[in-house]
C-alpha cells in the first residue's frame, strides 16, 4: 500500500464554483477534496493536448527549440558591429 503524504490547502471559491464542486463530488460519489484531487489530475493529463498540439504533431507548427536570446537554429546572425557598419554606409549614400 502506497501512503500519500497530504498537506492542507485553503481555497476560496465563489458561490458558483462551490456549487460546481458540490455537484461534481455528488455525481462522482466522492468528497469535495477527492473531487478537487481528480480535477487536478485531469488538468495535468490535458496539458500538451488541444489545437496547438495537433498542429505540432502534423508538422505545421514547430515548437521553439532554442532558449530566449539564442539565435534560431541554422539561421546565421550577423554581429551587431557589422549591422551597424552597414547601416552607417547606407545612411552615407543618401
Amino acid at each position: 500500500m502506497v501512503r500519500r503524504v497530504r498537506e492542507p490547502i485553503q481555497v476560496y471559491l465563489t458561490e458558483s464554483e462551490r456549487a460546481a464542486l458540490d455537484s461534481a463530488a455528488r455525481e462522482l460519489g466522492v468528497s469535495r477534496s477527492e473531487a478537487l484531487r481528480r480535477g487536478i489530475e485531469a488538468v495535468g493529463r490535458t496539458r500538451g493536448s488541444g489545437p496547438l498540439r495537433d498542429l505540432i504533431e502534423e508538422g505545421l507548427v514547430t515548437p521553439r527549440r532554442s532558449g530566449a536570446g539564442d539565435p534560431p537554429p541554422s539561421a546565421p546572425v550577423a554581429p551587431l558591429a557589422d549591422i551597424l557598419c552597414e547601416l552607417d554606409e547606407d545612411r552615407a549614400d543618401r
